[in-house]
């Protein structure tokens, strides 16, 4: 998946109707990731979204909400001091390079008009967000050192040099009859050799150009028949089309599960139902609805970052100290030998004497003679009475370490079911609920303040089936306890994954009783809201409520059930995105 200049170019056609639009704020929600919103007579409040993430580098139009931190960062300051109330004069790009320049007409500290430009570098984990003054680099999200690259530096001060551009056919500039004379006696396949020979083109773009001419991806430039040459310079012309204002096929390319892979700005058909596609009304919009999840995941993960590290240290630690626990007591299953001996040394306590080293004494079961090892500086009394110290010892530890050993398991069921919360979680505001979760649980140093303590838990997500039926997921291990032991009722329908980590659903019957596609929904619910969302054939258990209870001093969202039932589900993400209520 990769984000090419035929596609930006693209988004910026769509852009150009917000010249002239003044910046209202700026934003920047995770370490990679700037918003700009723009404010325009015509069409209100818009906001572009600059990305320079190595998995999501982009820029576009976005409808998304962004949960911003509460302390901007020192680039987004900068960018406010320097853009605040500014007007978008041009949207440019070099060629089909994936480089964009936004123009900003803004006024400086001493009132007089200047010339800002954001540049955002499209360039996978090469990627930057860069703002320019007079040809001077005033700063960027990514500073590029000597150390990281002794090619092109970028940092404060120093003069801008754009990425250098290489030497291909651009399809605003040549023909497509040019690209068929550059490409046609070549021996390589010709998706690879149109990725050489023209710029700013993805290699889901050039696959799709094979199997439109041949329906073969992998067929070489030499092997196309004069049907396929026709049918190149047929797709190249609508692709010239599209790039100057056509109307595209923006589609995007899912695995069957629902997960998003690929996307482009033309029909996709070279998977043979194999995939399926969606169509998004326009390039914008397409990048907005692919990424959105994937940002959130992101910026979640940066924020989650410290509490991740927590879990994985402790999860580590107690996993160190079960191992020596079992270690312990396979030990201690040697302590009937200790009793043993006591009892040997006292059945026979008339033929031994102080002093004594060792004593050869009969087996009771066996009558096989048994060396015993005795302290010379006891008594045979006193040295039965030592032996029988040391059985009470073992068997007191072995009882013990058998307590440890199941509390060191359910804690590490715990902090597994919290990992996958926090994994899980795309708000600030859920994190916060699981970071006072582990303060009262006492991973977190500082205790639990006063005024968290009365905040009320977030909304569990609510969905429907398509019989009708409200089901509702637990977004962490408070709101687990909450859903399943306050607001669901004795006989509604409570799932969860077979020894996964995951949320608590239920279903509220409301007095009825739920179909086979219900339970089939909700399991999946209960699947993709879990640790196996990615798996196939996630087991998921169900049974009502009644049958479902706390065990005294148990960790939040820790429960035993009964009388349950199991279905087997694969997590499917379009299917889940349908339940949504509305």
């Amino acid at each position: 998946m990769s984000l090419d200049g035929a596609f930006l170019h693209i988004v910026t056609n769509e852009l150009q109707p917000l010249i002239g639009a003044r910046v209202d704020k700026v934003y920047q929600p995770s370490r990679e990731e700037i918003v700009v919103s723009l404010r325009t007579f015509r069409d209100g409040g818009k906001k572009i979204v600059l990305s320079a993430n190595s998995v999501s580098a982009r820029l576009n139009l976005t409808a998304a909400s962004f949960e911003n931190p509460q302390q901007p960062p020192m680039f987004c300051m900068l960018l406010r001091k320097h853009l605040s109330g500014g007007k978008l004069m041009a949207i440019r790009q070099d060629g089909l390079e994936r480089v964009i320049s936004l123009d900003f007409e803004c006024t400086n500290e001493i009132g007089d008009i200047v010339t800002n430009t954001l540049i955002a570098e499209i360039m996978g984990r090469h990627s930057n967000i860069i703002l320019v003054r007079d040809g001077r680099v005033v700063d960027s999200v990514k500073r590029i050192t000597d150390d990281i690259s002794s090619v092109r530096r970028v940092l404060p001060g120093i003069q801008y040099e754009a990425p250098p551009r290489q030497d291909r056919l651009c399809l605003l500039e040549c023909t497509p009859e040019q690209v068929l004379d550059a490409v046609k006696d070549s021996p390589e396949r010709l998706c690879k050799k149109l990725t050489a020979v023209l710029e700013g083109v993805s290699p889901i773009l050039t696959r799709e150009i094979a199997w439109y001419c041949e329906k073969d991806t992998d067929v070489p430039c030499n092997a196309l028949t004069e049907g396929g040459k026709q049918r190149l310079l047929i797709l190249l012309y609508r692709i010239k089309g599209m790039l100057n204002g056509s109307p595209g096929e923006f589609t995007i390319v899912s695995e069957p599960g629902g997960k998003k892979k690929d996307f482009c700005f033309i029909d996709i058909t070279q998977y043979s139902g194999s995939m399926t596609t969606t169509r998004c009304d326009s390039a914008n919009g397409l990048l907005d609805e692919f990424f959105a999840s994937q940002d959130r995941s992101e910026r979640t993960k940066q924020r989650a970052h410290d509490l991740l590290k927590l879990l994985m240290n402790s999860y580590e630690r107690i996993s160190r100290k079960l191992e020596l626990q079992k270690k312990e007591l396979a030990e201690c299953s040697e302590r009937e030998v200790f009793r043993v001996r006591g009892d040997l040394i006292n059945a026979n306590i008339w033929r031994l004497e102080k002093g004594q080293t060792k004593a050869e004494l009969e087996d009771f079961t066996t009558g096989e003679p048994v060396e015993i090892q005795l302290d010379p500086r006891l008594t045979p009394a006193q040295n039965a009475q030592k032996y029988y110290t040391e059985y009470r010892k073992l068997d007191t530890a072995e009882k013990k370490l058998t307590e440890l050993i199941a509390s060191g398991k359910q804690e590490l069921v715990y902090i597994d079911s919290v990992f996958d919360a926090v994994s899980r979680t795309d708000s600030e505001a859920d994190l916060a609920e699981i970071r006072r979760e582990l303060r009262e649980q006492g991973y977190l140093k500082g205790g639990v303040r006063a005024d968290e303590k009365v905040k009320k838990t977030s909304e569990p997500l609510h969905f429907r089936s398509t019989e009708g039926f409200e089901i509702l997921v637990g977004r962490n291990n408070r709101q687990n306890d909450q859903l399943t032991l306050k607001t669901a009722k004795a006989t509604d329908i409570w799932l969860h994954t077979q020894g996964i980590a995951g949320s608590h659903v239920i279903i509220r019957t409301e007095g009825r009783q739920p179909g086979e596609q219900t339970l089939f929904e909700a399991a999946q619910l209960a699947a993709f809201h879990s640790k196996g969302r990615s798996g196939s054939g996630v087991p998921v258990d169900y049974v009502a409520v009644k049958f479902v209870k706390k065990p005294a001093g148990a960790k939040p969202g820790m429960v035993i059930f009964t009388n349950n039932r199991t279905l087997y589900v694969t997590p499917d993400e379009s299917l889940v995105n349908s339940l949504k209520a509305k």
